[in-house]
């Protein structure tokens, strides 16, 4: 399975946070699960991190990258094509940062792991 993981999913996968899903806790572990992390989620948790609005440690707000990696898992960049997805998807969804995953997600046919049901209105696969 071809997973891109919504930012609480990364937060709580890496915290081993009981608020993840068996569901997607599973997927993730899956030895079988290709898993991605989009740039966005780098820079929400940077911006977040900065206002004190998320409650990360120091060491993965300062260094996402070599969190990725221990874990297997594959940076996923931004490109122009993305933002114009991002940019053009209908609807009331203001977050930014939701905007781009859901945007890579369809792009990149990828299974957004998030518990945000909102998502689902966007015609993305979504597991949670």
């Amino acid at each position: 399975m071809r997973l891109l993981l919504d930012t609480h999913a990364l937060i709580w996968w890496i915290s081993d946070n009981s608020a993840l899903s068996a569901t997607a806790y599973d997927a993730i572990g899956d030895a079988d699960s290709q898993v991605y992390v989009s740039a966005a989620s780098a820079w929400e948790i940077a911006t977040k991190h900065r206002l004190g609005k998320l409650p990360v440690t120091d060491l993965l707000a300062a260094d996402l990258s070599r969190a990725i990696a221990d874990e297997g898992f594959t940076e996923l960049a931004i490109s122009v094509r993305d933002g114009q997805a991002a940019g053009k998807l209908p609807g009331p969804l203001r977050d930014p940062f939701d905007r781009m995953l859901i945007a890579q997600a369809f792009g990149e046919s990828l299974t957004l792991v998030s518990n945000e049901r909102l998502f689902d209105r966007y015609g993305i696969s979504r597991l949670w």
